[in-house]
């Protein structure tokens, strides 16, 4: 195939993809890592603070030829958010609008030939407003609009669920407006491309989230701390921090009435306060864990109890890699490719969940089963290696 040879690639990118913490840096880093090798890589970013400066000398070569980046603190980016609100654009999509960007962008377009564009995320498209060329791709980590469509169903306070809804409605307009101009978009789970196809969007395809199995790979049940139950995840992220609420109010007592030994425990950065007041006897909350894995080999099961969200969840993909049982909800259930009971278990309600969580902890055997089948089944289809071709496929689609 013509673009398994030596291209030329742009990365556009909302965010300095290092470090490699949280999704949207998680993508184009590993894709980057795998396509490196045989390609030439550029990539165009907005810098935000000292950290992104410094990650610059990380992602030099042998990932990338060239950075060109925007330096914008992030409340110049709050405050053209604000301003967003008297226009039609999403808010998501002010917050990373620049006119330095955009100029930059346009400059880098004209003195370069580069033979394919990857556009990451809908924040992203905005600069591709007046058409996209015919050789970029945009990608999103999932259907935005369904994700705002979720946190608008979560909120509680009539201010806050009346902010989401307008964000829903807007972010549900500019996806039918902008995904049409690109010849192709892509979407990391079926779940989400059925629901842009059924909003009317034609071209879109998926190409999946992935997993790090050099980082992320079986280690055995040694490590294993008995009763322990874990939740990853950056703990200033709203769907994070709604999914850790649920668990410890609605899930957790009913796992401690049939399994009163159990602990749980919430590894990851920047938690805020919602997340520090849930510690007690029985919760504990770690805050930034460098080497991840090793947390995961310490649980006698992962869950993931999102209820806002759309696409895969990368905690999910991590710890079935390891072969770790998991329990998760129904949001980024349906692009595992995994029936319930067949590598995972799924929750739907604060019951079901937590029988299955307890089911775990008291069944070595069903942890073991669950893990390997699910592990073999993630090592297969989500390993960037592959990942990174599937999306050198869609370029050559869209260039033949």
């Amino acid at each position: 195939m013509r673009y398994f040879c030596y291209v030329k690639i742009l990365f556009v990118a909302n965010r300095m993809p290092y470090p490699p913490y949280r999704g949207d840096k998680l993508k184009i880093y590993n894709l980057a890592t795998e396509l490196s090798a045989n390609h030439e890589l550029h990539l165009i970013t907005i810098a935000e603070n000292q950290e992104d400066l410094d990650s610059i000398s990380a992602l030099q070569k042998p990932l990338f030829t060239s950075i060109q980046y925007v330096y914008r603190p992030k409340w110049r980016s709050a405050l053209s958010a604000a301003l967003g609100l008297f226009s039609k654009r999403p808010i998501q999509v002010s917050y990373f609008r620049s006119k330095a960007f955009a100029q930059k962008l346009k400059q880098l377009l004209d003195d370069h030939d580069f033979d394919a564009i990857h556009v990451q995320h809908l924040r992203m498209a905005q600069y591709f407003e007046e058409g996209a060329p015919s050789n970029a791709i945009l990608d999103l980590p999932d259907a935005f609009s369904l994700y705002w469509k979720r946190r608008e169903l979560a909120a509680k306070n009539p201010l806050d669920k009346a902010f989401r809804s307008l964000e829903f409605s807007r972010l549900a307009q500019y996806e039918k407006w902008m995904l049409p101009k690109f010849p192709q978009s892509l979407v990391c789970s079926a779940e989400d491309r059925d629901y842009l196809i059924n909003a009317g969007i034609t071209n879109v395809d998926v190409l999946p989230n992935g997993v790090n199995l050099k980082s992320f790979s079986p280690q055995g049940s040694d490590a294993i701390i008995k009763n322990r139950i874990l939740f990853t995840g950056n703990m200033d992220y709203a769907p994070n921090v709604d999914a850790v609420q649920y668990f410890v109010n609605d899930i957790f007592p009913l796992i401690l009435e049939k399994h009163p030994d159990s602990r749980f425990v919430i590894a990851g950065q920047r938690p805020v306060k919602a997340v520090l007041d849930l510690v007690s006897d029985r919760i504990e909350v770690t805050g930034f864990i460098e080497n991840l894995a090793s947390e995961y080999a310490k649980a006698n099961v992962v869950v993931s109890p999102l209820r806002i969200g759309a696409g895969t969840q990368n905690k999910v993909l991590e710890a079935l890699a390891m072969n770790q049982a998991v329990v998760c909800s129904k949001v980024g259930f349906l692009g595992l490719g995994l029936k319930s009971g067949e590598g995972i278990l799924m929750g739907d309600t604060a019951q079901e969940f937590a029988t299955h969580v307890v089911s775990i902890l008291q069944s070595d055997e069903l942890r073991k089963n669950l893990g390997e089948t699910g592990g073999l089944h993630v090592r297969k289809t989500f390993a960037w290696s592959g990942i990174s071709k599937q999306l050198l496929t869609y370029f050559e689609k869209i260039t033949a």
